[in-house]
């Protein structure tokens, strides 16, 4: 997660309707027992994954780093693997994000990156899209040493795996999402949010056709305020844009993964402003309703020791799982969610 960062922006939001994909098979999605593809996210395969995108052979994944770079081809070849291809519209798995776009005064330039991109087409409103997006660079080596970043961000790098692996099971079963879904792994989060702000302005779909941002950001660990659960998960955003996201998540938490919703991050009076400090506030800026789930710091947080033996896979599993269930309702309900607040 990116250290504080203040921004602000005025937004404005669209609505438009969408014709319904040419033939494409559906079924009622309504009707679809959920827990059967929101079970197919396991703690055993969020660690494989895990201990490959957090591995020393990574280098720290900074950002245009060689690390980086093999890190974001194994996370290409899984979704090969799983028979998903990159957006309609894209070339490739890569969205290229140039070292330009990334100069700051203040800090060195890194090199060019790329965010990476997978897409599942929705079957009756494919021009509607729904992204969830998570940051797979971290901060890479310092004093010989590698920062890993298995819970910033290895853990909601690898949760987009699972959660894109059971829609395609879905999709496969019959019961593709009604919206399309862009997976977006997104890169310079700790540089300063900058893939996710790049994908915001030069995006490969409209920004009024965007329903909805999850973000998944540092999901698989406990913080101090919880040492005696980690059966919760710390909410941001859910609320500053759109009535309707906020209930569809608490919702969605209550019929299948019951865990402890805690808005502390929340509160727009909260020193730590977590609220700006991850990729989705790149699209809440833009008036798309954004939810961000965290699991709070601690103190492997940005120091070589957050590595995947100290992540709680229990826990990474049934966040991922919420997010899924959430994915779920927003990819597949009638209405996309209203924005009728602020954003404060």
């Amino acid at each position: 997660m990116k250290k504080l960062l203040f921004l602000s922006s005025s937004f404005l939001i669209f609505n438009c309707g969408h014709p319904k994909a040419q033939g494409t098979k559906t079924n009622d999605n309504n009707k679809v027992e959920v827990t059967k593809y929101l079970n197919t996210i396991t703690a055993p395969e969020l660690e494989k994954h895990l201990y490959i995108v957090a591995a020393d052979s990574m280098q720290g994944r900074d950002t245009g780093s060689e690390g980086q770079k093999k890190a974001g081809k194994y996370l290409i070849t899984e979704y090969q693997k799983m028979g998903i291809s990159f957006p309609n519209g894209a070339t490739s798995f890569y969205q290229k994000v140039p070292a330009a776009f990334m100069k700051r005064s203040y800090s060195p330039t890194p090199s060019d990156s790329e965010n990476i991109w997978a897409f599942i087409e929705g079957s009756e409103k494919p021009d509607e899209i729904l992204v969830i997006s998570a940051h797979y660079d971290h901060v890479g080596t310092k004093n010989e040493e590698i920062y890993n970043g298995a819970d910033d961000d290895g853990s909601g790098t690898v949760a987009l795996l699972e959660i894109a692996q059971a829609f395609k099971k879905a999709k496969d079963e019959g019961f593709g999402p009604k919206r399309s879904i862009l997976f977006l792994h997104v890169t310079g989060e700790e540089k300063g949010l900058h893939g996710s702000r790049y994908y915001s302005e030069n995006p490969l779909f409209p920004l009024k056709n965007t329903i909805s941002n999850i973000n998944i950001d540092m999901i698989g660990r406990r913080d101090d305020l919880h040492p005696q659960t980690n059966n919760y998960v710390y909410i941001v955003g859910s609320d500053r844009l759109s009535s309707d996201l906020h209930k569809i998540n608490e919702e969605a938490n209550q019929k299948y993964t019951k865990l402890i919703l805690d808005y502390k991050y929340n509160d727009v009076n909260d020193p730590e402003q977590i609220y700006y400090r991850s990729d989705h506030y790149n699209f809440a800026k833009n008036g798309i309703p954004s939810i961000f789930y965290y699991n709070g710091g601690h103190k492997d947080y940005h120091m070589p020791s957050d590595t995947p033996d100290k992540i709680e896979y229990d826990a990474l599993a049934k966040r991922a799982q919420l997010a899924f269930a959430t994915a779920w309702e927003l990819a597949n309900r009638n209405e996309r969610p209203k924005v009728d607040r602020n954003g404060k």
